[in-house]
């Protein structure tokens, strides 16, 4: 089995920045779109909460996990559901892993969306990048394709 990458952030980050972006969500100030992903531990149940950028393609949204094979992730695939939250608005939703074959145009309009805050984490890939070299990395990089519950 070869070894998942996960790029761990820093206690600093943590505190700075993840935990900023979390609290401003949390009272209803999105940052350039982001969400509070809310899902439930795989082994806990309780609730983990973390601030994600959704990115759309054509009709569809999905959550990118530019970090790799994070926390939220392992949770997120156990669960198969979250919810994304800015202030009191909660959007519940079905998750889908999507296979690496398709992510090079997701991760493309992710980078072309979010590569400012997240694009150290792509080894020198960017939304210029040929789909070859977005394919390398694909692996590297969970999808998500969520799909809001009635």
């Amino acid at each position: 089995m070869t070894e998942q990458r996960y790029l761990k952030p820093g206690r600093i980050e943590v505190r700075l920045l993840h935990n900023t972006v979390g609290w401003l969500t949390r009272h209803g100030i999105s940052i350039a779109g982001s969400r509070e992903l809310a899902v439930r531990g795989r082994k806990s149940g309780e609730w983990r909460h973390n601030p994600v950028n959704p990115v759309t393609v054509g009709s569809n949204r999905f959550l990118v996990a530019p970090r790799g094979q994070t926390q939220w992730v392992r949770n997120l695939r156990a669960a198969g559901e979250g919810e994304l939250r800015v202030g009191n608005r909660i959007e519940r939703f079905t998750a889908e892993e999507v296979p690496d074959n398709e992510k090079p145009p997701l991760l493309r309009a992710y980078l072309g969306r979010w590569q400012w805050e997240v694009g150290a984490f792509f080894k020198g890939v960017n939304r210029d990048s040929s789909d070859e070299e977005l394919l390398r990395i694909a692996s590297d990089h969970p999808v998500f394709r969520i799909t809001e519950q009635a």
